[in-house]
């Protein structure tokens, strides 16, 4: 799952996650991500996580997500553009943290520790 306010950004994730076969679902802020993974027949292996959005932010998200038995063990990788991100993630227990720009390497990489690509 890419949790993602700017939708440039969201989008070109999520064409990355789809030509390296995986199956990304998308959501612009925490609010919609919950109503996604609440709604979604199977949960993704992942989230990849912004902090700074409107509506619910990703401190939110997190906290909200950790509150849920069936929500809480799917790993976060926050992503982030922002100085004290590195210090978010850890406060968040984030899986992983990426800086913005994601360089493609760091990001397949991250995402093939918690998810196999392919159908």
């Amino acid at each position: 799952m890419i949790v993602e306010d700017d939708r440039d950004v969201r989008e070109t994730i999520a064409d990355i996650l789809t030509d390296n076969s995986y199956q990304p679902i998308l959501a612009s802020n925490g609010a919609e991500a919950l109503a996604e993974l609440r709604a979604a027949p199977a949960k993704p292996c992942v989230i990849l996580l912004d902090i700074m959005m409107p509506v619910m932010n990703g401190w939110e998200f997190r906290a909200r997500q950790r509150t849920e038995a069936d929500l809480s063990e799917i790993p976060v990788v926050v992503i982030s553009a922002h100085a004290d991100a590195a210090w978010a993630a850890s406060e968040m227990e984030a899986a992983g943290f990426l800086r913005k720009p994601v360089k493609l390497e760091s990001l397949l990489e991250s995402i093939s520790r918690f998810c196999q690509s392919g159908p």
